[in-house]
């Protein structure tokens, strides 16, 4: 990339990539770790119980809120992408991250209805949509090119930071004050962690034009080009299918493990391996997608999760904890995987120059699967049938969604000279 690009904020090129780019990772690192989305899901779990005992809702009436999380992220998530182009980075995810501090300040102030409270976890995602993965994952994609897939992996290894971090520190807080300070907690994150970054790093409007007026233009489809692909939907069912099997493990690995006669201790002991196997998982998928054919890749590695069901299926009382850790690292992998590989496939397939306004809808899409997941699963439940059906419509998303990507083909080579993809073949970067 021409030098006038390093004026303008943004990356200088290939070959100083990893030299001049960890300042990025740590950037997106600490942007994803307190991104709306990571704080509201692994904060809600140590807030149950506070905000039961102090208004007396109930857990059933508790749970629907993370639907309502869902139900805003995929709405806000699809306008990110138009806002950063048209107003800078820098200038979204700073408003972005103030705004999303002070609704989370306001929620300290619920009282009575618990309808606040849904309404509350609705809003947020608006408030707080410059936070999101979009942001974070577009700048690592501008900065990396050969290392890319390792450096969307590193960053997004913020989700893993978050659910290790926050539920101690959330307990914490709550003990030593009540559930008002939980909040005071989520709101202070934003603010001491990413916004000096955010203010000090990301480009301005001003910068990001100067630098694309000094040098070619991004290479990749127009956003209209992008969502009239047959690939890009391809994407979308088949990721949207992965994501629906990871919401249903998630929520019901532990109480299918008590079923299974194990204590709560021993339950939580077993589903703390998630965390770690998600991490790993991410690492080293981020490393396999510099290396190799990425559909390739997703195939194998969101395929591992139907291992894990398969194990739970065949579970009973008389089964190792052992191979029950097992079963939940081969699913927490999997789960850590899906993010990589999504962000990846999307620069790859439609380029750079829409990137934003196109991850930004494939996110919607597939958040619009995780808040219709529950729904589902809960009928499954209610069915009478105990977690063998719900184990079995996970299987089959976590094999026919991964099944789905290799039909995606060979990398497009990108022209700016025109709008359309050139001939298959590896993607040629404009910048």
């Amino acid at each position: 990339m021409a030098s006038s690009h390093s004026q303008a904020g943004l990356p200088a090129g290939p070959h100083g990539e990893i030299r001049r780019g960890w300042p990025v990772l740590f950037m997106a690192l600490a942007g994803v770790s307190t991104s709306v989305s990571a704080l509201l899901l692994y904060s809600f779990g140590a807030l149950v119980v506070p905000l039961q005992e102090a208004f007396g809702w109930t857990r059933a009436e508790l749970q629907l809120t993370s639907s309502f999380i869902a139900a805003g992220g995929a709405l806000s998530v699809n306008a990110v992408g138009w806002l950063n182009a048209h107003h800078g980075m820098r200038r979204i995810s700073a408003v972005s991250l103030l705004a999303l501090s002070l609704g989370l300040l306001a929620m300290t102030q619920l009282q009575g209805s618990i309808g606040w409270l849904y309404l509350g976890y609705f809003l947020l995602p608006f408030l707080g949509l410059g936070t999101t993965p979009v942001t974070w994952t577009q700048w690592v994609n501008l900065w990396f090119e050969r290392h890319r897939g390792f450096a969307l992996s590193l960053a997004l290894c913020g989700t893993g930071v978050a659910a290790a971090v926050l539920p101690p520190a959330m307990t914490w807080a709550v003990g030593r004050w009540d559930w008002r300070a939980g909040y005071v907690v989520l709101a202070l994150l934003p603010l001491l962690l990413t916004l000096p970054w955010a203010l000090r790093a990301l480009p301005t409007r001003s910068q990001a034009q100067a630098g694309a007026a000094a040098a070619l233009p991004l290479a990749g489809m127009r956003f209209a080009q992008a969502v009239r692909s047959h690939r890009f939907w391809l994407c979308n069912v088949a990721l949207a299918l992965v994501v629906a099997g990871v919401v249903g493990m998630v929520a019901n690995t532990v109480p299918l493990l008590r079923d299974l006669g194990l204590s709560a201790t021993a339950a939580g002991a077993v589903f703390s391996v998630f965390g770690a196997a998600l991490i790993a998982g991410r690492l080293l998928v981020g490393v396999l997608l510099d290396r190799l054919w990425a559909p390739g890749v997703a195939a194998v590695t969101l395929s591992l999760p139907a291992l894990g069901c398969a194990i739970f299926l065949h579970a009973d009382a008389s089964t190792p904890l052992a191979l029950l850790m097992l079963g939940t690292a081969l699913v927490g992998a999997g789960s850590g995987a899906e993010f990589d590989i999504a962000a990846y496939l999307v620069a790859r397939y439609f380029g750079m120059r829409d990137y934003g306004k196109v991850f930004g809808v494939h996110l919607g899409v597939a958040t619009v699967g995780s808040a219709a997941a529950p729904f589902l699963f809960a009928a499954l439940l209610r069915s009478g049938g105990g977690y063998g059906p719900l184990l079995l419509v996970c299987i089959a998303c976590f094999l026919f969604g991964p099944l789905l990507l290799l039909a995606l083909g060979r990398y497009p080579r990108f022209d700016t000279a025109v709008d359309e993809p050139c001939a298959a073949g590896t993607p040629v970067r404009a910048t």
